[in-house]
């Protein structure tokens, strides 16, 4: 396997910003090429319930706040369940103060509320198509969904040069493996967020293939190691 210097950014803007300053502060060269783009539903709230009958929010994802936040300055009192700490930090940063953190994926997420005396309707403004059932997780609970964004494919080109790969979710895993030839995978590192981010992963000819601890940013560049340095 090369030596890891260079780093692949698959995700999403603003998103991807971030990731790249994150590696360049561990000593890595970010190469961003985003294989997703976010954009937002500008007419979402026409299929929201009546805000007055929400008593909750749930979010699985920082795209998911940003998106509700521009859409509306509703709902800042409400509780928050977020499905990890960058989620519940953006859920602060857009005017939600009473905002909790799964520390996890969507399970955990459903853990968290099911574990509180939360009574009433439970609003979960997300993805048109989300990668998890929040829902169905939690069937005795009343949790309704609002797509507020859409992630689409960008089209992207990968790049000529790039050493590791990071995946942050299934969706982006899926284009990568759809627009990335199997010569070019070979002697390439693809670090991801979660089993269902690798599957798609399984039938390039990758040097490895390796799997976050914990479905979170951190643990994700945790897997990725310790940079070789410059040339």
């Amino acid at each position: 396997m090369r030596p890891i210097r260079r780093v692949w950014i698959t995700r999403a803007q603003p998103g991807a910003a971030r990731t790249a300053a994150r590696l360049t502060a561990l000593g890595f060269e970010p190469v961003v090429v985003p294989l997703l783009t976010i954009r937002p539903l500008p007419d979402a709230l026409k299929t929201s319930p009546d805000f007055a009958t929400v008593n909750a929010l749930a979010f699985t994802s920082p795209n998911g706040v940003e998106a509700f936040a521009a859409l509306t300055p509703a709902l800042r009192d409400r509780p928050v369940f977020a499905v990890g700490d960058a989620t519940a930090e953006a859920a602060r940063d857009a005017g939600f103060a009473n905002a909790r953190s799964a520390a996890g994926d969507i399970h955990a997420l459903a853990r968290l509320i099911a574990a509180t005396s939360i009574k009433g309707l439970i609003l979960a403004p997300g993805a048109r198509e989300p990668a998890g059932d929040l829902p169905a997780l939690l069937p005795t609970c009343q949790i309704q969904r609002l797509p507020v964004y859409a992630a689409e494919e960008t089209g992207a080109v990968p790049p000529a040069d790039f050493d590791a790969v990071l995946l942050h979710s299934p969706r982006a895993a899926r284009a990568l493996a759809a627009c990335l030839d199997p010569d070019a995978a070979r002697n390439r590192l693809a670090v991801c967020i979660s089993p269902a981010a690798a599957a798609p992963l399984q039938a390039l000819s990758l040097a490895e293939i390796r799997t976050a601890e914990a479905p979170d940013e951190t643990s994700l560049l945790t897997a990725l190691g310790k940079s070789a340095g410059p040339v």
